[in-house]
Order: C-alpha cells, then structure tokens, then sequence
C-alpha cells in the first residue's frame, strides 16, 4: 500500500511518496502546486531521497559513467519510519531509511525556517551491521525532475547558473541552457541512461577557487529559480544529469572519485554529510533574496553585523605588506581624519624583511618597530580606532623555525612527507598540540597588543588532505577542516565581540561553513578599481551585504572621479578604506570622508535590504554596472560606468512600478559632481540615468517619503 508525506511549509512544497516497495521517493520540491498522476511508475524509479554508495557491492545496469545515481545501496533503501516537530528555528523533517542486507541506516534531514523558503538539509549515516562498510559517496540534496514543470522542453526553459571564481576575477556568474553544457533534450523511457553530467567540483581546503560551492536553475517558463549553496570549507560537488527521462540535481560534500575521500564506518560508526541549503523565488532574485534571509537567520549572533564598522587596512594599493613606525604614523592620522573605526596593520608585521616563507611564530618585528608593537596598536586607539593584525594562523613557512621543531603529525602529511604549498606547510587542526598554539596565538594578540580585529588569510592550497589518521586522505581533510570551525567556534566564545575578517586570498574560501563564524569576508584582490565594480556588485549573491568587505583604494595617481569610482564600489556593503590617504590632494580626501559619512548614515539600513540587479547581474569588461538594496518604501542604487557609446541608461526598479518616488542624490553630494540626470518613470517602473564621462560612479536614493539624514551616526 502506498502512503504520501506531503508538507506545505514557509511557501515551498515538498511531497514524498512511499511505494509498496516501501521505496521513498521524493517527487516535488517548490512553490508550485504537484499533480499525483504527473509521474508514471517507471519515471519514479529515479526520484531517489537520497544515494549512497558502500564499497563491493554491485550497480543495475541502468546507470552509466560516475555519475551518482542508481547507487548501491542508495538504490534498495527502504522506509524505516519520519519525524516531523517543530524547534526553534522552524519545523523539521526526518525521514530515515534502510538498507536490511548490509545493516546501513540514514536519516534524511530538513530543516526549514519560519517565514523564509528554504530548506536545509544534510545526511546522517549510521552503521548497524556487522562488518565494517567502507562509505564512497553520500548525497547531501538529491532532486530529480528539476525540469517538469512546464510545457517548454528543458533547453527551451531551464538556465543553469555557475558561479565561476578565480583570484581577482571572484564571483563571475555565467548561464547556460543544458544544451550549452552538453545535456540534450531527453526522451521519457528506463533506456535512456546517458553517461554525460554537468559536474561543478571543489578539491582541497580553498573551498571557492574555481567556483563557488552554489549554483542556480531558473524555469524561465513558471518564472521560479532554484538557489542552493553547499555550506562547507572544503571539497564539495555538484551536478546535474538525466534518469529515467527526467533532469536531476545533486549535492554532495568530498567524494571518492573527485576528491580522495571515503570514510569507513565500523558498526556503531556515523558519518553527516555537508549541509546545503536550496532556496526558491520569483526569478534569480527572489531566491537570493530568500537566501538572503536564511543566511541573517543561521549566522553567529554579533555586533559587527549590526554597527558595519569602517575598516581601514593598509595593504591594498597602499603598503603592500611592507608596514614601518614611520609609514603607519601619517596613514592612522589620515584613516583617523576620514572617520574610519577600525585600522587593521596587515601583513609583514612580523619579520623585518621579505616574509613568504618565514611565516609561524606571530612575533613582532623590532626592526619595524623598535619601541614595540604595543605602541603602535596603542597610538591607533588613542586617534579612536579599534586595532587589527593580519593573520595566517593555518599555516608555516618552510623557513619558520618552529615548523622545523614541531613533530610531524602538527602537518599535513602524504606520501610519508609534509605537504607544503607556495613554500608553506599545511597545519592540522585536527591536533589539539595544534589547536592550543593556536589558541595561544590569538590569546596574545587580543591580551598584549589590545588587537579587536584581525585579517585571517589563508594563501595555499594544500589539495587533496591527509593520509595521517585517516582512512582517506580526503577523510583527514574534511576532519581538518571541521575541526578548524570548531576551534574558531571556541575563538569567538572566548571573544564574543572580536572580529575575524574571513580572507583566503581574495574570495577564494567564500562559504557558509566559515561565514555562519565570520562577520566579513573578503571578496577579492582585486587591484584595479574599474574591475572591481563587478566584483563589488554580484557580491550579494554569495553572502549578505553586510559581510562583503569591497576595497576603496584611491590610487596615488589617480583623480576626483577615480575616489568617487572606488568609494561607491564599497558604499552598499563594508567598506574596506586602504590607500596612501596621507597623500592625496585636499579633494580627494574630503570625498574620502564624505562617503564614510554618507556610509554612517545609510548603513543602518543594509543589514535588513536585499539586492536587486536592475541590469542583471555584472560581467568584467560591461560598460554599465548596477546594484540595488531595496526595503520597504526606498531603495539604494550604486552605479557605475566604465565605458559605454551612451551616456544614458535605464535602470527597470520593478519594485515600485506605478509608484511616485522621490529620487536623491547621495553621493556625492556637491553641485560640481551632479553632472548625472535622473528621471523617474513610474508607469514603467524606470529610472533613466544621464552620466557624461568615462569611469564614474554615483550613488541614489529612491524614496516614498523625505530622508535628511539627520540622526544618530
């Protein structure tokens, strides 16, 4: 006898189907309504919960190539009972599942939040044979038939979005139609099994160096997108592919053929999966906007989230890592003047010269600093800013003395020898001799030099993991790696209100495994301002507004409208001041300090906004760059031009179509820099912008009602 598990909850509905088999199937997750007679019999056969693949066991010949669908057991798991409750975040469902020949139980777990769509899910797997399994694969999401709502044919509807990132080039969403990546049109029928997947892979301890660990599918038919991100710090994979005539998605956290990892399981042995989450909405903005909402809702509690301090950090296109008493002495005045609130001293604070490789011991540099590292983080406080250090604490170089002393189990070790990267070795902080230098680290930082901020950077890539109390050496990266979380974890209960900007360099470890710690990320190197307005603008849809730290380096050489460019890029996110301040002219300055002004009063509303692209989002090179945080009633449009053959644009707000709004200008605000025009056109919904020039920014309020920007700053 079959039985239903159909649930309606925070807009998304989900509906399960348990077979005489006692098979789960699940069959619809979304905001549209789902037909029992849709699916034939033979069509179900691959809407799987979840898949799991053991070691020795055999595979139906219906599957093809790597992909992982039709996995043994995943394949032959039977209802073994639910749990649906209610905790503090929202309800949750369980579903647990079983496999009677090799004793392998899972619980499927859905997590859902009050009032958001999206749900999160993760695996848990348990051993309750009695032999010893040896677990090569295990799916976090797996959903098939992303394609059947509709009439239109998959390539005639469905967009793909990957997330390519790259060092200075973060954050470059690109679509295609699944005939772009390779997958044809299927036909319905059990033959049809082809070998081909869209495959998306992360490995190694960079979680987003080549993309990040998220992904979108728009139905452009029923106007709905599917918007997941894989929330882990480390080897993840995605893909999408066809069974049994139908589109699948999958999510998974490391993997055995992609990234060296299997975990055996002795009875009584569990194993989780990676979490992810899947949001949907109305179009690609909708559902970043719910996720949005669920990346506030699971985050740590702090206050960073809420004030938006200004940073001012003296690398970029600034000290390159060379910092002196003498040089930091005018920036501190200068970051001071321009009403920064914290001042981070980044790298090479430690050695008295080059200092790649030497990298470990944390110890001030008496040659850069005679009198003391004390004096100058004090100096910083008494001009009325909170002092930061730069910080690579995962890592040693192969020159630092203690990574010479240290045992070899403090390492990454393969092959029988340290692994090491860039002329760094790799820690283990899966050691607690490891975890508690650590600790001591940071414990003298915040206790001698009064640090409130620090640059946590991580500058290698120490691939697949380690082989050292392991079964795998993909194994000992994913318990490396969640050991680091919880060691940040104890971190931040030992200093609530310490912040720890999350940096790998640039955006190269932008995930919600580190930013549920973090309050700010890092999201690029980027050196040149004008391709740092994409960067700047796509990055609300990888992490909150409020997280994105965005460089504003006006450049020694440089001129009005180039400040301008460089302060609106950070102005809607957290700006992160860098630049010889000391020695630019008295306008440049002041527009420096006009914008952090301007930032002080606009920031109390980014924490509660979500984005909008009215130009969609931003590709390098694209003459015209646009992004919005709307809320209730207003709503902020930074825009950029590099260049283009008009000196026009229309900007669609859609938000407020047939409304009256009053547009501001915000910055800047002097008559001598309203070269732009604006005109607002609510029968269509449009702002029409005129901004003669190459390279210039502005900033724009869309208002129902008068703001003067009078109140507490």
């Amino acid at each position: 006898m079959q039985e239903w598990i159909m649930l309606e909850e925070n807009g998304l509905r989900l509906v399960f189907l348990i077979t005489e088999e006692r098979q789960v199937k699940f069959l619809h997750f979304g905001q549209d309504a789902f037909r029992k007679d849709s699916l034939s019999r033979e069509e179900m056969r691959g809407f799987r919960l979840v898949e799991a693949e053991l070691a020795g066991l055999d595979r139906p010949q219906e599957r093809h190539g790597t992909k992982y669908i039709v996995t043994a057991p995943g394949y032959r798991m039977v209802y073994d009972g639910h749990s649906d409750y209610r905790n503090d975040w929202g309800r949750k469902l369980e579903i647990r599942t079983k496999d009677e020949e090799t004793g392998l139980y899972i619980t499927s777990h859905m997590q859902f939040y009050d009032g958001i769509s999206v749900l999160r899910t993760w695996q848990e797997a348990e051993n309750r044979g009695e032999e010893m399994q040896t677990l090569t694969y295990l799916s976090t999401f797996t959903l098939s038939g992303i394609e059947k709502e509709g009439l239109l044919s998959a390539d005639e509807k469905l967009r793909i979005g990957i997330p390519h990132n790259s060092w200075q080039r973060e954050l470059q969403w690109k679509f295609y139609s699944p005939a772009d990546l390779g997958i044809c049109q299927v036909q319905k029928g059990e033959l049809i099994r082809s070998s081909k997947a869209v495959g998306v892979t992360n490995t190694g301890n960079w979680s987003a160096k080549e993309y990040l660990p998220a992904g979108s599918l728009e139905n452009t038919e029923t106007g709905k997108t599917l918007f997941w991100q894989i929330e882990h710090n480390g080897s993840w994979h995605w893909e999408i592919s066809d069974q049994t005539g139908h589109l699948y998605l999958q999510l998974s956290g490391p993997t055995e053929n992609e990234s060296h990892w299997f975990q055996n399981l002795h009875p009584g042995d569990t194993f989780c999966s990676v979490p992810a989450a899947i949001s949907v909405g109305n179009g690609f903005e909708g559902a970043v906007g719910e996720m949005t909402r669920y990346r506030r809702q699971i985050r740590r509690r702090n206050k960073d989230n809420a004030l938006l301090g200004v940073i001012f950090n003296d690398y970029m296109n600034c000290l390159w890592g060379d910092p002196t008493w003498e040089k930091e002495v005018p920036l501190i005045e200068a970051a001071k003047e321009a009403g920064c609130e914290y001042y981070c001293i980044d790298a090479g604070w430690y050695s008295k010269g080059p200092w790649w490789d030497s990298v470990g011991e944390w110890q001030p540099s008496k040659e850069r600093f005679p009198d003391g590292l004390r004096k100058l983080t004090d100096l910083i406080r008494e001009n009325g800013m909170i002092p930061g250090l730069w910080l690579e604490i995962e890592v040693m170089g192969i020159r630092c003395r203690m990574a010479q002393k240290a045992p070899q189990d403090w390492f990454f070790m393969r092959h029988g020898k340290k692994v090491y990267d860039r002329s760094r070795y790799q820690l283990d902080f899966r050691n607690p001799q490891v975890r508690d230098y650590a600790d001591s680290v940071i414990d003298r930082l915040v206790t001698e030099y009064g640090v409130g901020y620090i640059k946590m950077d991580y500058n290698i890539e120490p691939g697949i993991g380690t082989e050292l109390y392991a079964d795998s050496p993909g194994a000992g990266l994913l318990g490396h790696e969640r050991a680091y979380l919880a060691w940040l974890d104890g971190v931040f209960l030992r200093y609530p209100d310490l912040i720890i900007e999350n940096c790998s360099s640039g955006g190269l470890r932008m995930d919600y495994a580190m930013l549920t710690r973090h309050s700010i990320q890092s999201t690029s190197d980027q050196e040149d301002y004008r391709h740092y307005a994409t960067i700047a603008a796509n990055a609300p849809a990888a992490l909150t507004p409020e997280q994105a730290a965005i460089w504003s380096y006006p450049l020694a050489d440089g001129d009005a409208e180039e400040t301008i460019f460089n302060m609106v890029s950070a102005m809607l996110l957290r700006i992160h001041q860098s630049g010889n301040l000391a020695d630019l002219d008295p306008v440049r300055r002041e527009l420096v300090k006009e914008g952090i002004a301007c930032y002080k009063h606009l920031r109390r509303d980014i924490g509660s906004a979500l984005p909008i692209w009215p130009l969609g989002l931003s590709s390098i090179g694209e003459p015209w760059v646009c992004l919005g945080l709307l809320l209730e009633g207003k709503v902020y449009i930074a825009l950029w031009k590099r260049q283009a053959e008009s000196d026009v644009v229309q900007l669609p707000i859609l938000a407020f179509l047939g409304r009256e709004m009053k547009v501001q200008f915000l910055y800047p605000s002097g008559e001598i820099w309203h070269t732009q025009t604006v005109a607002w056109h609510p029968r269509t919904g449009q702002l029409t912008v005129r901004l003669p020039g190459e390279y210039r920014a502005r900033l724009f309020c869309l208002t129902e009602k008068d703001d003067n920007w009078e109140g507490e700053v």
